[in-house]
């Protein structure tokens, strides 16, 4: 009978361990969308290949910075900080070919670059609105390019 509790004690702290992650997903999320200004926009660095690297996550607007987190992920720190001022949108485009099954559905994808280079970030088209906007209401002398 003992036998049989063991692997049932480590199956129970599994299972425990399992909800907890859960709940640290749920309650990050939660945090990082409280706030206005916070939308869902993935991300990729590599765009040499079409359809791959593009990664899920939440972008949330600061005063001067975009700060932009991985949805699948534990830290509460930004994995990327793109500064208004570093900001330089290059191309507006939609999907094509298998960018349609990586990117959320309607989304466009906007090709930019800051100071540590090329990135594209595929996001709704409101909030490619809110986005360009943002850009543009740059304070006088910084310079803003948004296509």
């Amino acid at each position: 009978m003992s036998d049989l509790l063991i692997p049932l004690e480590v199956v129970g702290a599994l299972v425990a361990l399992l909800v907890v992650l859960i709940a640290v997903f749920i309650a990050r999320r939660r945090f990082l969308t409280r706030y206005t200004g916070t939308f869902e926009c993935s991300l990729r660095t590599s765009t040499d290949t079409l359809g791959k690297g593009w990664v899920l996550g939440l972008a949330r607007y600061e005063a001067d910075r975009i700060e932009w987190f991985r949805v699948f992920d534990l830290s509460w720190r930004p994995r990327r900080v793109l500064r208004r001022g570093d900001v330089h949108v290059r191309e507006r485009r939609h999907p094509r070919g298998p960018e349609a099954f990586a990117v959320m559905a309607g989304s466009v994808i906007v090709r930019c670059a800051d100071e540590h280079g090329p990135l594209e970030l595929a996001m709704s088209d409101p909030s490619y609105t809110g986005f360009a906007s943002w850009l543009e209401s740059a304070p006088p002398g910084q310079n803003v390019s948004v296509a």
